[in-house]
This record gives structure tokens, C-alpha cells and sequence, in this order.
């Protein structure tokens, strides 16, 4: 399924690993601003 969510805004919550991160990278890779949130910080 392809899905154009240009413009549109996503907030993820526990986006740090797992399917939480699958989520938002779909969601970004598909137009979206994506809004991560996580326990953990990287770096």
C-alpha cells in the first residue's frame, strides 16, 4: 500500500528501537513530520 502523508504531522512514542523506530522511519519515509519520543537517549 502506498501512502502520501505529506503535511501531515506523527508523534511515535517509544520510537527508540523495535517497532516503535519501524513505525516512524514508515511514517517519515512516507512524508510525514514524524515526532519521536523514547526513554533513551542515543548518542
Amino acid at each position: 500500500m502506498k501512502l502520501d502523508l505529506t503535511g501531515k504531522v506523527a508523534v511515535v512514542s517509544g520510537s527508540t528501537s523495535g517497532i516503535g523506530q519501524g513505525i516512524a522511519a514508515g511514517l517519515a519515509k512516507a512524508g510525514a513530520t514524524v515526532v519521536v519520543v523514547g526513554r533513551k537517549q542515543r548518542g
